[in-house]
């Protein structure tokens, strides 16, 4: 039984805009050649894409890559916020790999670096966007080695970014926080390099595609059964490799020591329990993991800056990336964010004075 699904009106605008934005079709009826020509269209500078993405952040700098991968090669476009190095504790920033969404099928970088270079700007991290290669094209596992032949192309000119090597994250929203998952446990198998942590945004996790919130919300606005069908259909080599854990990375067997894990859904989204369960599967084998839900949102809006959820997304991902505990990330506001810093610091300072004063009168 589908679930009644009730979203404000503002919410109700960005989704019809969204859908005008890429062209009012699921691409299920699209050719290949009009698919790759809908991901590489330039995003156009009018009131439309002022509407969704509001401005490009400011102060963010932006270099793109050619990175070597199996069998050939792939762009990245690499994010940071010019200065502010000041504000830091050391001169290396917190670096975040990021792999975008869109069903494994769609990946305009001229969308996403609206969304990395905003990462950028609020977290001081650098931000290196992977422009893997698509399905149907390139069917499983092409995306997936790509993702992870640029974690160890990424891993290693840590010091030319001027990165910090011991604090790279993976994040991926939707398909592409599929794909930060797989890398992770790749990483962890292969013995590739650490990450600190991996960011799950609304993430695919069982390409069955079976799980009550599927069907509970298989008509969503933002995504539907019939669209998700359509991207495993084409990602998918044959039938059986859904149930490799490279594809569904529920599927594993071990899901033991991973990096500290951020995941957050949203609440009307046919794969909210994609990432519920997969928050379940790391906590019982003692995995670091905070599952976090937007309410009264659906897939995919941490795209569109104005939609429900996004704010409190962002927040969550500034806490965990510069360094809070995991288990204390919470979804909060920006202003409520800096709020709690501010009483964290004055009390980290009234902390410090007292010790001082202990330790003056032991030495007197």
């Amino acid at each position: 039984m589908e679930q009644p699904i009730t979203i404000s009106k503002k919410l109700q605008r960005i989704i019809q805009l969204s859908k005008r934005l890429a062209g009012n079709s699921d691409g299920s009826d699209l050719t290949e050649s009009q698919i790759n020509e809908r991901n590489k269209a330039s995003i156009p500078n009018n009131w439309l894409t002022r509407r969704l993405l509001k401005k490009p952040a400011s102060k963010v700098e932006t270099s793109t890559f050619i990175i070597p991968v199996e069998d050939g090669m792939v762009t990245g476009y690499f994010f940071q916020r010019r200065g502010n190095e000041s504000r830091q504790l050391t001169n290396l920033r917190p670096l975040i790999i990021f792999y975008h969404g869109g069903g494994w099928v769609w990946g305009n970088m001229d969308l996403y670096s609206f969304l990395c270079a905003r990462i950028a700007s609020i977290t001081n991290a650098a931000v290196l966007s992977v422009d893997y290669r698509l399905a149907p094209q390139h069917k499983f596992p092409v995306a997936v080695e790509d993702c992870y032949n640029t974690l160890l192309w990424a891993a290693q000119g840590a010091r030319y970014w001027k990165v910090d090597p011991e604090r790279i994250f993976v994040m991926g929203d939707s398909a592409g926080g599929n794909l930060a998952a797989v890398v992770s446990r790749l990483s962890r198998d292969r013995k590739g390099p650490a990450i600190a942590g991996q960011i799950l945004i609304y993430p695919v996790t069982d390409g069955r595609l079976r799980t009550p919130s599927f069907t509970l919300y298989k008509d969503s606005p933002s995504l539907t059964a019939k669209e998700m069908n359509f991207y495993v259909k084409s990602y998918q080599r044959e039938p059986k490799d859904i149930l490799s854990p490279n594809f569904s990375p529920l599927l594993s067997k071990d899901h033991s020591r991973l990096p500290p894990t951020l995941i957050i859904t949203a609440e009307f989204d046919p794969l909210l329990d994609d990432g519920r369960l997969y928050a379940e599967a790391l906590k019982s084998a003692d995995t670091p993991v905070k599952y976090l839900e937007c309410k009264k949102t659906v897939h995919g809006f941490m795209v569109f800056p104005a939609a429900e959820g996004t704010e409190e997304t962002e927040s969550a991902i500034i806490q965990f990336v510069n360094g809070r505990p995991i288990e204390q990330v919470e979804l909060l506001t920006i202003g409520q964010l800096r709020k709690r810093t501010a009483q964290e610091l004055k009390i980290a300072k009234k902390t410090n004075r007292s010790m001082i004063e202990v330790g003056v009168e032991e030495g007197s």
